[in-house]
């Protein structure tokens, strides 16, 4: 019998939590499959362990790990990956957008013998704002990295057991999820699901951070920051060439003047801010060279629920 691992990060989810919980097990039910739900908490202050614990002692298939702080989603779910058990393993958000009734098809489709299912949106139910911030952020991503990502990507998907051992190798610091999951390959589907209003709460996933993860994601799955420096730079030298023979061929030939030192100022700062600029973009990619040879690791667990230990 196939067994289902469902891997869940929350951060301050108390009020979608119980909800949450109890729709996903109804649907699991319905299954006839042995499964597990992985929650992962990642730092949260409210009530959110609290009510998922209060199901786990009445229920031994709802599991927690309680990171030591706030890790970020990525390496959440790094942690819910690593210690589940599934022959199939489901990633979603406990906010019941992308509903628990698509769970079923999915599993169907994985089972045509692909190793991945992306879950793609109809249409983004969503304010307008966010659905614009959503077109930025992943209009971003796609032109800037290569990755080809689906459009209309959801949050759940479903890969088996091959995929995620081979996920568990990606050791670096500066994870991009997306990236990754393209990058390791193999044999990829997509499914369109028909997502809801959120249930309850707020997205934490704010403009903000969807823009540092994308810029993140720039930086760690392209050179394109570098290569635009050294053909800008080879641009400025350029016209600073042209404009150079340009001056002084009026110099000479055609018109006697004398250069005033507020154009050379300027010139002076332009050329200072850009070599900061340039300079800063190296600096980034020095920075992520250094977290990633210090190898710490990539999570740091306080407390393990119906759950044993990875030794």
């Amino acid at each position: 019998m196939t067994y289902l691992s469902l891997v869940i990060p929350v951060y301050f989810e108390e009020d979608v939590i119980s909800h949450s919980i109890e729709e996903l097990t109804k649907e699991l039910v319905k299954l006839n499959l042995s499964y597990e739900v992985i929650f992962i908490d990642d730092g949260s202050k409210d009530n959110t362990v609290p009510i998922i614990k209060k199901y786990a002692k009445i229920d031994p298939s709802i599991k927690l790990i309680e990171l030591s702080y706030n890790h970020g989603k990525q390496a959440a779910l790094t942690a819910g990956i690593n210690y589940s058990s599934g022959d199939l393993i489901i990633y979603m958000d406990p906010d019941l957008q992308d509903p628990p009734s698509e769970i079923k098809r999915m599993i169907a489709e994985i089972n045509k013998g692909y190793d991945l299912v992306f879950g793609v949106r109809k249409e983004k139910k969503d304010s307008i704002m966010n659905k614009l911030f959503s077109k930025i952020f992943w209009g971003t991503l796609n032109k800037f990295t290569g990755l080809e990502l689906p459009v209309g990507l959801a949050v759940m998907r479903i890969f088996n057991r091959k995929f995620a051992n081979k996920f568990l190798e990606y050791n670096e610091q500066n994870r991009f999820i997306e990236g990754v999951f393209m990058h390791i390959g193999m044999k990829r589907s997509t499914i369109e699901i028909e997502q809801r209003e959120r249930f309850a709460g707020v997205s934490k996933f704010t403009f903000k951070k969807k823009m540092n993860l994308a810029f993140n994601a720039i930086f760690d799955f392209s050179e394109l920051p570098l290569k635009l420096a050294v053909k800008f730079g080879l641009t400025l030298s350029f016209l600073g060439l042209v404009s150079l023979f340009f001056i002084a061929f009026l110099k000479i030939f055609l018109i006697d003047y004398q250069a005033g030192w507020a154009s050379l100022v300027s010139l002076i700062i332009m050329s200072t801010g850009l070599n900061i600029f340039f300079i800063g973009i190296l600096a980034i990619y020095i920075g992520k060279i250094y977290k990633e040879v210090k190898h710490r690791p990539l999570f740091s667990i306080m407390e393990l629920t119906n759950l044993k230990e990875i030794k």
